[in-house]
């Protein structure tokens, strides 16, 4: 049977109500909480019932509120909602809880519920406690309810009781409190002591909770301080903290190898490679191990994961890069690689600087054994590059584990991880010295020729040989072939006709046939998104390839091979031009060797593709999960536990489930921004600030030259290069190319592309083929559509609407 319950008793807040059952924990806690009763909604008391309970508090005036189960909730607080009377005489008790009582069905309440989209709350508890002779009350919040500074407390005070303060008839005075210990307001209603000790107690509720707290308080006339009311800050889990590590995200060129959603494994399979190839690249440069050591945080950081989007964590790539000697130069190069637009902010980059300080003679000595590495890497580049690809032909040429043999696909991914990737010592040595050699040329052609961006791609595009340019050409070899057969030409055109029937056609031409199968076993790991795990490559999915063919032969083929030319540049003094012949030399080499040795890395990821999906068969087979490709929606370390026996799970289909339903809300939510300043977690941002609606300014768009040459025509936004078909001599228009977008170049007139630098693979392979290209280009897919006529030019990187 209910009934009245004394402040120890009100610890059920189904009963007594939330506000009730936290007073009532917090007095048997130890804090200051005066005493009081609750009747539970349903308790029906007689008036000598009444009378006995309120003689225990005293002879009154009292105090008569609110306490409901839906009150001071960690989502929503109900704060004034509920009617609530102060200085109560006993004989008027009964009529005031009667209406605290009703007051659950008041309109502003049923209006609040709607707004917060929950069900009207239930009749409420009524807590009854005696009104205290207060010289000073208000509230305190134990952290900063509005900026968000978890080590800030502030607080309110006013003269007398705090409910005019709380109904906000009086503004009150103001404090901050610090937890070092400063306090900082007015010295009038309450003393900076009081305002301590008023913060500390905020604290202690907070800790008692473990969460931040929204405390009522009051200071009586012997001065004493009584705690009242102690609920959590409701909007508190959605506000950064500016005290945080301040933190940069920035997806520029990474998007170019994981655009859009991407899926655990990938990330985590990416994270992992990071981690191990950048720490073995301070290792290879010289960097003393100590300091590497002391930067271990560092290396699992260079990437983020926002809505299942990859972006580079900048600050962690500067950190490194401080690593080095010349980092005030070497930034902006990095800068110029990466195609990051806007620099770290000077904060962070002094805090990089500072961090790796050691005082003179430490770094001298850093200095000096660094470059000693730099130059050992330098000069053993290329014996260094023989040697990698030694090895890997080693790692790959190893035949793939049986169908079934999950345990050995495990065994193989991790030979395949000890012989290469924590030994990708090549290509990142190469990428480090393309960096500084283009980065000297583009800052040379400055200073020596005052010339345009557009010298600077004519001299890059003379890089030699590239592979990347190899399946365009081959893909306008086969398509020539197929154009000598209406037929064929028609059934590979044909978006309806099965891959499977397309197949047995092409493989009647005996030269085709083998010109096709050549091409699969060179270039058959090579796909749209094809760093993605969870892409398929062309040999399992070559639906693409076998339309482009078969529209290029429709439409004739224009080749794709390079076009010899001749570069004038000004003469300069002898000794200049050594040194500029040196310099640009050494950067051809090593833009060839970069987008060579990217090659090399489709090929890895081709392998590792294929043992992961092959252990997703493994796990299918098993009924571990309930499709093979479902394999993708756990992480590296989740999918090898299951072989090495360390998992923290069984139920494989609850998290991928789980997984499954996060990833398809992202897809729901808009895109984040390119670019993300944020402090602290994530989880803290409900949103990030909004992309600014794209716009022409004068007809006149500016971006980066990355190829030149002048064309007039119509564009082609290609937001999925699955699904779209081109006509000859259009301009493609992309957020970012990949080397699975080889099958569309062939028939392209230019090339326009949102993200993407000078060494991105857009503009590379751009050069190669002599397709004028622009990169960097901020929303140009927003701004132009299908059929919009354009005056590209790829020398100095402007558009122009027609």
């Amino acid at each position: 049977m209910a009934e009245i319950l004394s402040e120890i008793d009100s610890f059920d807040p189904m009963v007594s109500g939330g506000k009730a059952a936290s007073l009532s924990a917090l007095r048997r806690a130890g804090f200051e909480v005066p005493d009081f009763f609750a009747i539970p909604p349903n308790v029906v008391f007689s008036e000598q019932e009444l009378g006995d309970w309120l003689l225990r508090l005293g002879s009154g005036p009292y105090a008569v509120r609110s306490s409901s189960r839906d009150e001071d909730g960690v989502n929503h607080s109900f704060a004034g909602q509920f009617a609530t009377f102060l200085d109560v005489a006993a004989v008027d008790i009964a009529e005031k809880i009667a209406i605290v009582r009703a007051s659950a069905s008041a309109e502003a309440i049923l209006l609040y519920a709607r707004e917060k989209k929950i069900p009207p709350p239930a009749v409420p508890a009524v807590l009854i406690m005696p009104m205290l002779d207060a010289r000073a009350a208000g509230v305190c919040f134990s952290a900063d309810p509005v900026g968000g500074r978890r080590a800030l407390a502030v607080l309110s005070a006013c003269e007398g009781t705090g409910e005019k303060l709380v109904s906000g008839e009086v503004d009150g005075e103001d404090w901050k409190i610090f937890r070092k210990g400063e306090a900082v307001g007015q010295q009038g209603v309450i003393s900076a002591d009081d305002a301590k000790k008023i913060a500390d107690l905020a604290w202690r509720c907070e800790r008692h909770y473990m969460r931040p707290q929204d405390i009522e308080w009051a200071i009586d006339r012997a001065g004493k301080l009584w705690l009242l009311q102690s609920r959590p800050i409701t909007t508190l889990g959605h506000c950064p903290d500016p005290d945080d590590t301040l933190r940069v995200f920035d997806n520029s060129n990474i998007a170019e190898s994981y655009s859009g959603i991407t899926t655990p494994m990938t990330f985590s399979f990416a994270q992992r490679i990071y981690e191990s190839v950048y720490r073995e690249f301070c290792f290879l440069l010289g960097v003393p191990h100590e300091r590497i050591a002391a930067a271990d945080d560092v290396f699992p950081q260079m990437l983020g994961m926002i809505r299942g989007r990859v972006y580079y964590n900048l600050l962690s790539w500067y950190r490194v890069l401080a690593l080095l000697p010349g980092f005030n130069v070497n930034r902006t190069f990095m800068e110029q690689m990466m195609g990051v637009k806007e620099p770290l902010p000077k904060t962070l980059v002094q805090k990089v600087v500072a961090e790796n300080e050691r005082g003179r003679l430490a770094d001298k000595w850093h200095l000096f054994k660094t470059c000693l590495g730099l130059l050992r890497g330098f000069f053993l580049l290329e014996n260094q590059i023989k040697q990698f690809r030694l090895r890997l032909s080693k790692a790959l040429d190893t035949p793939l584990p049986q169908s079934m043999d999950g345990e050995a696909m495990a065994a193989d991914y991790r030979r395949l991880e000890g012989m290469l990737l924590k030994k990708w010592d090549a290509p990142l040595v190469n990428d480090f010295f393309a960096m500084i050699f283009h980065g000297l040329v583009r800052g040379l052609c400055g200073k020596w020729f005052a010339s345009e961006p557009q010298l600077v791609n004519d001299l890059m595009a003379d890089c030699g040989e590239i592979i990347s340019a190899e399946p365009p050409r081959r893909i306008c070899q086969m398509a020539e072939m197929v154009a000598k057969n209406s037929s064929l030409t028609k059934l590979l055109a044909s978006r309806e006709t099965p891959v499977a029937e397309k197949i047995r056609g092409l493989r009647a031409d005996t030269t085709l046939a083998r010109e096709w199968d050549t091409y699969l076993q060179r270039f058959g790991d090579r796909c749209l998104e094809e760093l993605k795990l969870e892409s398929l490559n062309v040999a399992d999915d070559p639906y693409a390839l076998l339309l482009s063919l078969g529209l290029l032969a429709q439409r004739g083929v224009t080749k794709a091979d390079s076009i010899n030319q001749v570069v004038m540049r000004p003469n300069l003094p002898w000794w200049k031009d050594k040194i500029f012949c040196f310099v640009l030399t050494n950067a051809q080499r090593l833009v060839r060797n970069r987008e060579n040795l990217r090659f090399e890395r489709t090929r890895l990821f081709g392998r590792v593709r294929a043992l992961v999906s092959g252990m997703g068969r493994v796990l299918y087979a098993d009924g571990t999960i309930n499709e093979a490709n479902d394999v993708f929606y756990l992480n590296l370390n989740e999918l090898l536990a299951v072989w090495d026996g360390t998992g923290t799970t069984s139920d494989l289909r609850g998290l991928i489930a789980a997984r499954k339903s996060e990833y398809a809300g992202y897809q729901q939510m808009p895109e984040p921004p390119d670019r993300i300043v944020c402090h602290g977690p994530l989880h803290r941002y409900e949103e990030f600030p909004a992309i600014k609606p794209a716009v022409m300014d004068d007809a006149l768009m500016q971006g980066v030259g990355a190829c030149g040459g002048i064309v007039r025509g119509k564009v082609r936004v290609v937001l999925d290069p699955r699904q779209v078909e081109m006509a000859a001599g259009e301009i493609i228009v992309a957020r970012q190319t990949d080397p699975g977008w080889v099958v569309l170049f062939p028939s392209a007139a230019g090339l326009l592309v949102e993200r993407g630098s000078l060494l991105s693979h857009s503009a590379i392979v751009s050069r190669e083929l002599r397709l004028p290209c622009i990169v960097s280009l901020p929303n140009i897919t927003q701004i132009l559509k299908n059929g919009d006529e354009i005056e590209m030019n790829g020398g100095n990187g402007t558009v122009r609407m027609l």
